[in-house]
């Protein structure tokens, strides 16, 4: 295992684990009170490895299932998420045709017990933990339905969750597809593949592929999803590391399914890692335009390695490189302040580098998009109803009070029932800070110091009263930020995952932006295509 090191590290490693395990025994044995070992090496561990990036992690062997869902998309347990509001657990979405959908449980019924034990005591974490377990294993779970009183029990067993990588894929128009990928897991390259093929079978000409919010996974993923629009035997990536063997070049094996289709990306600020490498290279082969936010920026590339005791660690082994040559990686973790903070890869070291057509592409930023859309300004506002469960507890009233509702991308709240939610959502405590409240403290601070307050009182108190959080004004100033995240909860009690990706798409700025730029003479423009 130290095949990779040189004498001299050798030995420094090899004394320091000396050192680590002398301290470690004498801690546990002459400590003054009882100490937990398994916690206090967890916490040496956990240390250690944050000096370095936050890829770089220690998963014990009762976390196995959480890095298993990470990687494959799959876990042992019952299809649901959960949420604890005040000290009630609550079902918050079951996923369609898994345990718990199929043993009648819907958002909004409270949790009381799992195999006979209670959970008021207990967090969300904690309450997962119970929930999740070998497939085929039973479980008894005790809850209140939403709207009922009397609790039920049901008993059934677990099974192998797959939560999908493409949630959702359908026609937007006449002759637009459109593909929502979450994640890079086993199967992402599989399910855009069957959702291309069926949009093709639909009419489909043209494609809307939206990696928003998809943070990555499997790097050989990403690489058949570019394949499927690049010829055989183009360079996708190139992985290069500090060991040899983790130099690799990853190219185009298969034959593609589509050279010519016309293709937008719309991308954000969450879009990271295998998504960057999808949609950056994408665009260094000229191959579709890349609409909306700057990307995460994260070309690191980790592997999985086995511990003792089925644990596990996951460890950056190199950077990638994209077909233009460029790295994205925003953050240097090599390289800290003085307050121990990683900084941005500086300017000057950046690099400029070209795409098939000769077009200008940076390094070191994650992927610029072809067209910019400026994401809107959230309401602060929207956090504080969040944290409240304000649309939580309306989506539940609603379906109480509704028993069928329009078609997800048809349904709209009417302005009585958006009135319905104002008054729900100001009977709570809406506590929020924003940056301009910040701002005006600082102002009225420095003038009181340098004696000018006094003679803009008045003043001051007036843009106080126009400036500062206000929940009454500001739900109704964020009105359309609002409505249209309640609806999409509401939505999701009908239609659940398909139906709250369908939702969200009405009046999105970042798709609108995205269509337009499917026509040839707009999207040849930017690409440089004559």
């Amino acid at each position: 295992s130290f095949a990779y090191v040189n004498n001299d590290r050798l030995f420094e490693i090899s004394k320091n684990i000396e050192i680590f395990t002398s301290l470690y025994r004498d801690v546990n044995i002459y400590y003054v009170d009882e100490t937990q070992p398994g916690e206090l090496m967890k916490t040496a561990i956990d240390g250690m490895l944050e000096s370095l990036d936050p890829y770089t992690v220690y998963i014990p062997e009762s976390r196995i299932e959480d890095y298993r869902f990470m990687t494959s998309g799959q876990y042992g347990g019952i299809g649901a998420t959960i949420r604890k509001i005040e000290d009630r657990m609550y079902i918050t979405e079951p996923y369609e045709d898994y345990p718990a959908f199929k043993s009648g449980l819907r958002a909004g019924d409270e949790i009381l017990s799992i195999d006979g034990k209670p959970l008021k005591d207990l967090d969300s974490d904690e309450v997962s933990q119970l929930l999740k377990g070998q497939s085929g294993t039973k479980l008894t779970v005790e809850y209140i339905p939403l709207g009922e009183e009397k609790a039920k029990k049901v008993s059934f067993d677990r099974q192998t969750i797959k939560v999908n990588d493409v949630p959702f894929s359908g026609m937007i128009n006449d002759n637009t597809g459109y593909i929502k990928l979450v994640s890079f897991t086993e199967t992402a390259s599989a399910e855009v593949k069957e959702a291309f093929v069926a949009l093709k079978e639909k009419g489909m000409k043209q494609l809307v592929f939206d990696l928003r919010g998809n943070g990555g996974g499997l790097l050989r993923e990403a690489v058949n999803i570019v394949n499927f629009f690049v010829p055989k035997g183009s360079l996708v990536v190139d992985t290069r590391g500090k060991i040899e063997e983790w130099n690799q070049k990853y190219f185009a094996q298969n034959n593609p399914i589509d050279l010519e289709i016309p293709i937008v990306v719309l991308v954000d600020g969450r879009s990271a890692s295998a998504s960057e490498i999808v949609s950056g290279s994408l665009q260094d082969y000229d191959r579709a335009v890349i609409v909306g936010a700057t990307t995460y920026g994260k070309g690191l590339v980790q592997q999985t390695k086995d511990l003792y005791f089925n644990s596990k660690l996951k460890v950056t082994v190199a950077k990638y490189y994209i077909p233009s040559g460029r790295c994205i990686q925003k953050l240097d973790y090599a390289h800290r302040d003085e307050s121990g903070v990683v900084t941005e890869v500086p300017d000057s070291l950046l690099k400029e580098f070209k795409t098939a057509n000769g077009r200008a592409v940076m390094d070191g930023r994650g992927i610029e998009p072809d067209i910019h859309v400026d994401d809107e300004e959230v309401g602060h506002i929207i956090g504080s109803l969040f944290s409240n469960a304000v649309f939580f507890e309306y989506a539940n009233n609603y379906r109480k009070s509704h028993p069928e509702i329009a078609t997800a991308k048809a349904f709209t709240l009417s302005d009585e029932e958006y009135t319905n939610l104002t008054k729900l959502a100001l009977s709570h405590e809406l506590k929020y800070s924003t940056r301009t409240e910040r701002l005006i403290e600082g102002l009225e601070k420095s003038a009181e110091q340098e004696k000018y307050l006094q003679f803009a009182e008045a003043e001051l108190a007036a843009l106080k009263e126009k400036l500062l959080p206000n929940p009454e004004k500001d739900i109704i100033r964020f009105k359309s930020q609002v409505k249209q995240l309640a609806e999409n909860e509401i939505v999701a009690r009908y239609y659940f995952q398909k139906g709250r990706v369908e939702a969200s798409l009405n009046g999105d700025p970042v798709l609108a932006k995205g269509l337009e730029y499917l026509s040839a003479e707009k999207r040849n423009a930017v690409l440089k295509r004559k």
